[in-house]
């Protein structure tokens, strides 16, 4: 099953230089959302592919209510739905110090304090909302997510697991 990143797919863009990239970096460089006609049409297309059509995992999207009403028109379309929604929780000042390392390890340009703390509030204001929608829809499943990396991951197994039983 493909991991669908809309992260890695922009930042692929990005190191490619391609109209896409150069787009997205600006908003990725100010810690803003990149403007959901373009993540759609992204998602929309990558969706399409062969090793996407007996199932995926979206990572980084949807971020908007837009994106949902956007995903819940393709996933339609297709004739097909979501099995679940994973949340991971984390410490606010945990997450800032992770991503700050993590722009030293892998050289994000995109992961300063400053944007970072404005990508949280960015995620408040426009994500923070969907984790109702899919919880009203059933759909959500709640991971701790602080800890080091496998024991998360462990976590994130569980939870898918027992959706596929």
């Amino acid at each position: 099953m493909p991991a669908i990143s809309t992260g890695d797919i922009f930042r692929a863009n990005v190191s490619q230089g391609t109209p896409l990239g150069l787009e997205a970096k600006r908003y990725m460089d100010a810690g803003d959302y990149v403007p959901d006609s373009v993540t759609n049409n992204m998602v929309r297309d990558r969706l399409a592919e062969p090793d996407a059509a007996e199932g995926f995992l979206l990572d980084g999207y949807p971020r908007t209510l837009a994106q949902v009403d956007e995903l819940d028109g393709m996933l339609e379309a297709a004739g097909v739905a979501l099995d679940a929604v994973l949340v991971l929780t984390v410490d606010d000042e945990e997450l800032v110090q992770r991503l700050v390392r993590r722009a030293r390890t892998d050289g994000r340009t995109d992961d300063t304090e400053d944007v970072i703390r404005h990508r949280q509030d960015v995620y408040n204001e426009q994500t923070a909302p969907l984790i109702k929608v899919y919880a009203d829809r059933g759909l959500l499943r709640t991971v701790d997510g602080m800890g080091e990396v496998d024991e998360v991951a462990k976590r994130i197994a569980a939870e898918l697991d027992d959706v596929r039983a």
